[in-house]
């Protein structure tokens, strides 16, 4: 058996059923009894909480802002950040081919693996025990969001970044899929013609992975354009 202990004091929550937490953090490469299921309901479970929270907190906005705001923080970067910060990585299981490729610090292995611990915490013990392991998690997010105005969702951004300087739209194609028909991956290669740019992202879906793949291409372009003489 892990010893969880230090996951246990990172996300403030310890669990009694052991063995539940194992099947939250068993990647699909182990086998049928992996956390799809309860990313699922993790996933569920934390696009509300963090809706119920910038509700409360924001009274002027309205539904749009809400929605861009929430989006901020429920992406997959974010959740792959939050992730590292708890070193979420060092107690996934998988199988010795995805190990070996790197898929324990793959962003949207951890993002799925972070939903699936929350959706753990939800079956053992509730939604109040859930919701407190998630505010605890996005608390210093949540304070220091930007103006809601400024954020849109990355393929906008990418869209609107090349726009503005007279460059043509990206494109997005799947590259690879994976899995059974009720759970898939998707691998999208979003080009960038401009820049002589490709960059890819693996997601449980096509709309997530064309979101992750645009925001690493926003950050390869600024990183090219900061280092350019």
């Amino acid at each position: 058996m892990s010893d969880y202990s230090r996951l246990y004091k990172r996300i403030n929550y310890q669990f009694s059923d052991e063995a539940l937490l194992t099947v939250a953090l068993s990647h699909r490469s182990r086998g049928a009894s992996n956390y799809e299921r309860l990313e699922f309901l993790g996933d569920g479970l934390l696009n509300f909480v963090i809706a119920e929270a910038l509700f409360h907190r924001h009274p002027e906005l309205d539904e749009g802002a809400l929605s861009r705001l929430r989006a901020s923080l429920v992406r997959g970067t974010t959740l792959a950040e939050i992730a590292r910060e708890i070193q979420l990585g060092e107690y996934l299981l998988m199988g010795s081919g995805e190990f070996k490729s790197g898929g324990f610090d793959r962003d949207s292995v951890l993002a799925d693996v972070v939903e699936s611990v929350l959706g753990a915490a939800f079956v053992e013990s509730g939604f109040e025990a859930a919701k407190s392991i998630i505010l605890a998690l996005f608390d210093q997010r949540i304070s220091s969001l930007p103006a809601a105005a400024s954020l849109k969702d990355a393929k906008t951004r990418l869209q609107e970044l090349l726009q503005g300087k007279g460059h043509s739209r990206p494109d997005y194609d799947i590259i690879k899929t994976a899995g059974e028909a009720h759970c898939l991956s998707f691998t999208v290669q979003c080009v960038v013609n401009a820049y002589d740019l490709v960059t890819t992202a693996e997601a449980s879906s096509r709309r997530k992975a064309e979101q992750m793949a645009a925001e690493i291409a926003i950050d390869s372009i600024k990183t090219l354009e900061s280092s350019a003489p």
